[in-house]
């Protein structure tokens, strides 16, 4: 057997010995290498070889005795096989394709066993595509936290919806059922790219694009846009506005003169049952409970204590709570989405508050619209988060170059062992039977 040429492929073996199969494999190993020559030699021409010449380099000194090549910094570039030398290193910051640290700031945070989940996104995030005005701004304000809460960011996507469809004219040789849905997907890749798509926004775009795809083509142009624009606007009456009013009549009879009601961070759904509680002239008392980095608490109680006359509110942060759950007669939190095993994923504080609420033997009730139902299920709240922004973080934080970092993750999952009932715009739900609100609603899926 002759060995293979450096500068050529392997010269032929004698016919008598190879069978086809190992022709075959001796074929695919040649074709290997010149993938790898090809892809080296690119590298090479490109110019962007220095990760790989400071790793050559480095693996050349360890084997000559040579000293490290230092990088533009200053500092000794150590080689892939070498352990971390700084905390920012276990800390996971993030690396280019050269094997340097990215630089960016809002990347490199958290732990490498964290980095999976969604990392805001700055406000100067790179516009891609043809995407329309009322999307720019509306990245713009879900990254920076000014639009806040499942309810209010999906109608605010929807309304910005409404503008584009209307602005929307549809090409020549297309129609619009089909080319709308494309020229929507870099509107709906331009938010996601702003914050991580919450599920009730996720479920509103798959029933809009149920909706264009079964537009009638013969319909003229701006009656089809007026049609979707029409269904757009009954979603959000008949998921949203509707829906939190039956559910306020439901929650509201849960709660009797004399309770002390606890609330944790804010939700808005429990916001309107406990001032239509106050309307109806029922004498109870509010503790509100708050955590960082938020601190969305605030917000309810200047609301709550805003209110002629006044609702009698306790203001707290999560670790008073031990001391204040022996005070509740019941507590109403929201959620951010339902989950077909019955867990509830909310606001990160949610669930050591059911938790503890649960033993002591106080009722957890969940107020929740059916459209944040997803059929996923939720076991922890590890597989999938968010983390809040930097600017939310307190003074006496750590700047996000130190060797310390800030994680601040905005949700949890509640387990359904800690929850009473879930309050829908179909009924009262134990959290054991979650998975029937799609035949509740008639339908085999929302």
């Amino acid at each position: 057997m002759s060995e293979p040429s450096k500068d050529g492929p392997p010269t032929p073996l004698s016919s008598s010995q190879p069978s086809q199969k190992s022709m075959t494999k001796a074929e695919r190993r040649e074709l290997q290498e010149r993938q790898r020559a090809a892809k080296a030699a690119q590298k090479q021409q490109q110019g962007q070889g220095q990760g790989q010449a400071s790793s050559s380099a480095s693996s050349r000194s360890k084997a000559q005795g040579a000293p490290q090549k230092k990088s533009e910094s200053g500092r000794p570039r150590a080689s892939s096989s070498a352990a971390p030398t700084s905390s920012r290193d276990v800390g996971g910051a993030a690396r280019d394709g050269s094997g340097g640290i990215d630089s960016e700031g809002p990347k490199t945070r958290g732990l490498r066993i964290f980095s999976h989940f969604g990392l805001p996104k700055t406000s100067g995030h790179q516009v891609k595509g043809d995407i329309h005005p009322a999307i720019i701004r509306l990245g713009l304000q879900f990254s920076e936290f000014k639009i806040c809460g499942a309810n209010a960011r999906c109608i605010a996507m929807l309304t910005a919806f409404k503008t584009v469809i209307q602005d929307y004219t549809t090409p020549a040789h297309n129609t619009l059922s089909r080319h709308l849905m494309t020229y929507l997907s870099p509107q709906i890749s331009h938010l996601v790219a702003a914050r991580p798509m919450s599920v009730t926004m996720g479920n509103a775009i798959r029933q809009l694009k149920l909706e264009i795809s079964g537009s009638d083509i013969d319909l003229p142009e701006q009656d089809a846009k007026d049609a979707l624009c029409h269904i757009i606007d009954n979603y959000i009456r008949d998921r949203i506005i509707i829906a939190d009013e039956v559910i306020e009549d439901l929650a509201v009879k849960k709660i009797k003169d004399g309770d002390v009601v606890m609330t944790y961070a804010r939700s808005s759904l429990v916001e309107k049952i406990l001032i239509r509680a106050h309307a109806l002239n029922k004498r109870f008392s509010v503790i509100v409970l708050d955590s960082r980095p938020l601190l969305e608490g605030k917000t309810l109680l200047r609301t709550l204590t805003s209110t002629t006359p006044p609702i009698s509110c306790t203001y707290a942060l999560l670790p008073a709570l031990p001391s204040l759950i022996k005070e509740v007669s019941v507590v109403l939190v929201g959620a951010h989405s339902l989950h077909t095993n019955g867990s509830v994923y909310s606001r990160a504080g949610t669930a050591m508050v059911a938790m503890l609420a649960k033993e002591h033997s106080v009722p957890v009730m969940v107020c929740c619209e059916t459209y944040k139902f997803s059929e996923s299920i939720m076991l922890d709240a590890f597989g999938k988060n968010e983390l809040a922004p930097l600017k939310f973080s307190p003074p006496e934080a750590p700047k996000p170059h130190s060797n310390l970092e800030v994680l601040d993750p905005l949700y949890d999952s509640t387990p359904p062992t800690c929850i009473t009932a879930v309050v829908t715009e179909v009924g009262l739900i134990p959290p054991t039977s979650i998975s029937s609100i799609p035949l509740a609603l008639g339908k085999t899926s929302l």
